[in-house]
């Protein structure tokens, strides 16, 4: 466990502190307070994490203890479905803390989308983080790491995306009184216009850039470095805190049992390392006694992590991951020009940027790494979806990679599996209506230039006259055909 989620170096230099920040290389592992905001660690660059000295902080029992906070709905602290767990990220005091009700998420038995994938009855759960205010999981990071901001006195905040993340960091801005300003970098035509509205909607500078997310994340930390603003993409280590709660609320959903399999689509990482996180904590405190597998499902057009993990066997090697390979990679990357490219534009990003954090939880938790593309990704958005859930694209990823893994038998059909939807259906409804529509030219426009060919499982809208009799015979062809299959 050492080096993961405990302090193991220069203890005596935060002697003093329960909470504080350490970089996550092991021949730097220089260390800072909480009351700074660091990005990566300005003595080596590497990604900085959030630790805690638990010994000297109070921890629940159980997790079971967590329960009698649902009897204080009138608290927001007990209400938000991240604070309500502010023990096992006690980086903040109760007072600073910046909430607006998030985390009221849903974690549903989904046996109709269980059984496309291949699970027995009852073995298929999907955790649904589009019931977040702004409609993704980025929320949950979001509330945390504008917590931390507040409490460092920061007013202008930005980031780059793809959209989940320029929307979540409008609505705290607009949400809340405490005077923060957002500043949003997106590429050309690389955001979804469910996502673009929110973030202009309320009220965000948009900054549109020739170039795709990676060259936004590149700007947008140049920007803040320069000029002192508060960067809120999950390079941010407060912002991977908040999101551990997702998978606290899934154990607690789940009668606090652990579940065999957590699939998750891999874009930044933020999740799978956030993910990973929350397992080391919660199994070095006692909490669980197991922790599940993880797999990261890619899309076939950003397959970074695949392609490194899988074809090229980078892995965590206690903090030393290969940098030669990553190395090679992007540059083959840049000398070819090849820039990602899928209909899930959540996880279209060729530059992960909390690659090592991933690996790190892939070690732990004993993970996979697939790549699935975008004929299975809107196939299995649309099983999804009759299942009664709708997704954007990117959360399909984890239904197709759950499919591809249970094909492959490395999930077996007794398995408890949860797949992490990420975003709300509504935030890419150009892409859902052009998968269903009759209308072949946009199809082709929206859906075939990305290699999707069919769509199988569409539920096409039946055009008829403006005439009674032949809606009414039109209703009961349908309820025949209906009857026919069931």
């Amino acid at each position: 466990m050492a080096g993961y989620s405990i302090p193991t170096t220069e203890r005596t230099e935060r002697s003093t502190e329960a909470a504080y920040q350490q970089c996550l290389n092991p021949s730097c592992s220089a260390t800072f307070g909480i009351d700074e905001a660091h990005f990566s660690c300005p003595k080596c660059g590497d990604l900085v994490d959030v630790v805690y000295d638990w010994d000297r902080l109070p921890v629940p029992r159980a997790l079971s203890d967590f329960e009698a906070k649902w009897s204080r709905r009138l608290d927001p602290l007990c209400f938000s479905g991240v604070w309500r767990f502010r023990e096992l990220l006690p980086f903040a005091p109760a007072d600073r803390i910046v909430t607006i009700g998030e985390g009221q998420t849903l974690l549903q038995r989904a046996d109709k989308v269980g059984a496309f994938v291949g699970m027995s009855t009852g073995n298929l759960m999907l955790q649904y983080e589009g019931m977040n205010p702004s409609g993704s999981f980025k929320d949950n990071g979001m509330t945390a790491a504008f917590t931390h901001a507040r409490m460092v006195g920061a007013r202008r905040v930005a980031c780059a995306s793809t959209g989940n993340t320029s929307a979540a960091l409008a609505v705290y801005c607009s949400a809340t009184d405490h005077g923060f300003k957002a500043i949003i970098f997106i590429g050309s035509g690389k955001i979804a216009y469910g996502k673009l509205a929110q973030a202009l909607d309320h009220g965000a500078l948009t900054v549109q850039i020739v170039g795709d997310f990676d060259d936004a994340m590149t700007r947008v930390r140049e920007v803040s470095d320069r000029l002192g603003i508060y960067l809120m993409n999950s390079v941010n280590p407060f912002r991977l805190e908040g999101q551990k709660t997702i998978m606290y609320r899934v154990l607690e959903a789940n009668g606090w049992e652990v579940p065999d399999w957590i699939v998750v689509p891999g874009g930044n990482l933020g999740n799978s390392s956030a993910f990973g996180k929350a397992f080391i904590e919660l199994k070095h405190l006692g909490l669980i006694d197991r922790v599940p597998r993880l797999a990261v499902i890619n899309a076939a057009g950003a397959r970074t992590l695949n392609e490194l993990y899988s074809a090229r066997e980078v892995r965590w090697r206690s903090g030393l991951a290969d940098s030669a390979k990553i190395g090679a990679f992007y540059n083959e990357l840049d000398a070819s020009g090849v820039k990602a490219s899928t209909i899930a534009s959540a996880i279209e990003i060729n530059r992960p940027v909390n690659l090592k954090k991933c690996l790190r939880a892939l070690e732990f938790c004993d993970g996979v790494v697939r790549q699935v593309s975008d004929q299975q990704i809107m196939d299995a958005k649309a099983r999804v979806g009759a299942g009664g859930l709708g997704c954007e694209p990117a959360s399909a990823a984890s239904v197709a990679g759950a499919k591809l893994l249970r094909e492959e038998g490395v999930i077996a059909p007794s398995d408890r599996v949860v797949c992490i939807l990420t975003g709300h259906q509504l935030k890419d409804p150009t892409a859902t209506v052009a998968y269903h529509g009759a209308d072949q030219e946009n199809f082709e426009k929206v859906l075939g230039s990305r290699g999707v060919r069919r769509a199988g499982f569409a539920n096409r809208p039946v055009i008829v006259p403006n005439d009674l009799d032949d809606i009414i015979r039109t209703i009961a062809l349908y309820s025949e055909a209906e009857s026919a299959g069931a």
